[in-house]
């Protein structure tokens, strides 16, 4: 089992293989979305009652790895 408790999903048929909370259509992307305009988890919970404090956990554990790459992410204008 993986470190996300298969609680984080990802299926080319559903929300087009987005990572989902499992058996639900709820993204990842969009519960990182709803904390960063400050809901707090226990709007999102009762906004989204199938979504669990463990599933929201496991999205924003999802989230951090998948950061971990070695990516550059160009953020506003560098210094000259």
């Amino acid at each position: 089992m993986d470190k996300y408790h298969g609680l984080v999903v990802s299926d080319p048929r559903v929300m087009m293989g987005k990572p989902v909370i499992a058996g639900t259509r709820i993204t990842v992307e969009l519960i990182l979305e709803k904390l960063a305009a400050g809901e707090t988890v226990e709007q999102i919970l009762d906004a989204h009652p199938r979504l669990t404090r463990e599933a929201i956990r496991a999205a924003l554990a999802f989230a951090a790895e998948a950061l971990r790459a070695d990516v550059v992410y160009p953020i506003g204008e560098t210094s000259k």
